[in-house]
């Protein structure tokens, strides 16, 4: 296929044309016979034209939304590569779907990558139905308390009604048990209704192990390269150039289609591809042409765990050209210096240095030596711009990847949790929380699935067992991925938020996040701008951020004991802004809304402050 320039018409599957007519067109470089088979309210099998580089295509009439197919490759019947819906999973036939949807989101143009904050929502345990339309009753409170953009883990068709989503097989269709296509145009449609951007989060580097049938139609993988969940896709070996075609015709897809702000890419240390144009500097390419010719404001974040530079520097530096990406070192580092740990992962990350590293610069290991992976790690970041960072409290890895699927509101102290979001927040990078964080959520987050395989089902629980140490079968308490209750332990409990702590804890995300947009100096996410010193025998850390003439800092206790800290303040009236050890804020406060009164300090150039433990005060200059 050609390049996929300006405008963007989609290439691949059942795209039904504005004449009325029906193109299917699937790759298929392994078939000896091709036929489509139309079931429903129309029945044939008829034959397919092949073209040129392995590509099938037949135009009809009178062909309807709604109307189920199969591909009939070599006398054996398989569901479209690129199907737009799976009515009935993984295994029932494709269903045409009418591109037509009454968007009312016209002139929207998106949000500024420096003004995201972002909320990682899983669709099916986020509302008590699981559904795409059930998140939309809750987008006006997210919204309120300061959340710009809501990034979806992954919804492609996947096998079941029970996933995280990482093992989906049919990228093009929105999950038929959440709600499929309309499902999901409804809710983007809606977030962008309040000013809210939408991140999807894609995964490029695997197929899920049940119901994908590509390899059945071409080399969509090879065993030149493995990954954890099998063999990667192939993107540098033979017939790769059809390969790569239809990922990014994927991700444009999602932008004109769904109207999608944005795409996460799961795990790009995966995407193997040794090309003199790897696929990735493909991708974004690509991806930023059609942004610039959409005026909209589009991005592709990422997560990778190389801690390289150029993953997120331009390519006309010689970089990647992503757009931003997760920044794991900020999380490592305050979760281990906050709990403790030091195990797995969490290893070198216990100091103070590490979280000054953090704010200064972005990534925590920038070419020392990582205890962890027994070898130096990572590259400088200082010189990005904040914007391309993504720190975050916690993600659906941190929370699902321990034993057990504790959130931190299960195991650290009440104001702990406030402090680790004021250190997010107050960055200057841009802040993500995971649902349910901004009110204590209590609820596990397990990994869950719905697989019909009992091979399948077997070798993902003893994997899983494997991972945390545990022997087969001899923890009763092990989360089995397969059972309904691992999944429904799972499900926010949007009742919380009205009861105490919790509603203490959302109305502190409220205030925390409001500052953050309307203090000056912490608008701007500049890393130039801002002086950061750790105090590695009392653990805190005091951080000064300024924007021209405006100025505030923060100080936070990373400790259980009380500190007392002397800071080098510039001299002139500080106003207090926020002090999250006040009564209003404790986990026994009864009404969060009532403001202190006004508090402020003068300092000569120094300035001593007790901070009580797990607690920040932030401080703003009056001018």
């Amino acid at each position: 296929m050609n390049e996929q320039g300006p405008h963007w018409q989609p290439a691949l599957g059942a795209v039904l044309q504005p004449n009325g007519t029906c193109v299917f067109r699937v790759w298929a470089p392994l078939a000896q016979t091709l036929e489509l088979v139309l079931s429903g309210d129309v029945h044939d099998v008829l034959p397919m034209t092949p073209k040129e580089a392995g590509y099938y295509e037949l135009a009809l009439n009178g062909i309807r939304p709604g109307q189920r197919y199969y591909y009939r490759l070599n006398g054996q019947d398989y569901p479209d590569p690129a199907s737009r819906f799976q009515p009935d999973g993984v295994y029932g036939p494709s269903a045409v779907v009418d591109r037509e949807f009454a968007w009312t989101d016209d002139g929207w143009q998106g949000v500024a990558l420096s003004d995201y904050v972002i909320y990682e929502a899983h669709v099916g345990t986020f509302s008590p139905e699981g559904t795409f339309e059930g998140m939309i009753p809750y987008l006006d409170e997210l919204a309120e308390i300061g959340i710009t953009a809501l990034e979806l883990m992954p919804v492609a068709q996947f096998s079941g009604d029970r996933n995280w989503g990482y093992d989906g097989v049919f990228l093009y269709a929105p999950q038929n048990t959440y709600g499929g296509p309309d499902g999901l145009k409804r809710l983007v449609d809606a977030c962008h209704q309040r000013g809210l951007a939408v991140i999807l989060d894609v995964v490029y580097n695997h197929f899920g192990p049940e119901g994908n049938c590509t390899a059945c139609f071409g080399p969509y993988t090879t065993d030149h390269y493995r990954t954890p969940w099998g063999e990667a896709i192939n993107f540098d070996a033979h017939h790769s150039d059809e390969v790569r075609f239809f990922f990014i015709e994927n991700a444009l897809y999602w932008l004109y289609e769904y109207h999608i702000d944005g795409l996460r890419l799961d795990a790009t240390h995966y995407l193997f591809d040794f090309t003199a144009r790897p696929f990735i500097k493909e991708l974004t390419a690509t991806v930023h042409q059609h942004r610039d010719y959409l005026n909209r404001r589009i991005y592709l974040l990422s997560e990778s765990d190389k801690n390289d530079v150029l993953h997120v520097s331009p390519q006309s530096v010689g970089g990647d050209g992503m757009d931003a990406q997760w920044n794991d070192d900020f999380h490592h580092t305050v979760h281990s210096l906050l709990t403790g740990e030091t195990h797995h992962y969490y290893e070198g990350y216990d100091s103070m240095a590490m979280l000054v590293r953090c704010f200064r610069e972005g990534f925590g290991l920038t070419g020392q030596y990582s205890p962890f992976r027994k070898r130096r790690h990572g590259t400088s970041s200082l010189g990005i711009p904040g914007e391309r960072l993504i720190v975050f409290t916690q993600n659906h890895d941190q929370i699902g990847n321990r034993l057990p699927s504790e959130r931190p509101a299960s195991y650290l102290p009440f104001d702990a949790l406030k402090l680790w979001i004021g250190l997010v927040a107050l960055s200057p990078y841009v802040p993500m929380i995971f649902m349910g964080e901004e009110y204590a959520e209590t609820a596990l987050f397990n990994y869950f699935t719905s697989f019909q395989d009992e091979k399948l089902i077997d070798a993902v629980t003893k994997g899983r067992m494997e991972q945390f140490g545990a022997a087969a079968g001899a923890d009763a308490a092990f989360p089995k991925p397969q059972d309904w209750q691992t999944f429904a332990d799972s499900r926010l409990d949007h009742s919380l938020k009205t009861r105490g702590k919790h509603r203490v804890m959302l109305e502190f995300h409220r205030t925390l996040f409001r500052l953050r947009k309307e203090i000056p100096a912490l608008r701007v996410l500049d890393k130039d701008s801002m002086e950061v010193i750790g105090y590695q025998g009392e653990l805190a850390l005091y951080m000064r951020r300024w924007a021209r003439e405006q100025q505030a800092f923060a100080l936070f206790n990373l400790n259980r004991q009380p500190a007392r800290v002397s800071i080098p303040v510039p001299a002139g009236e500080w106003r207090l802004r926020l002090d999250s050890s006040a009564e209003r804020w404790s986990e026994h406060a009864t009404d969060p809304t009532v403001d202190l009164p006004d508090m402020s300090i003068t300092s000569g150039g120094a300035v001593e402050l007790a901070l009580a433990p797990y607690a920040f005060v932030l401080y703003e200059k009056c001018i």
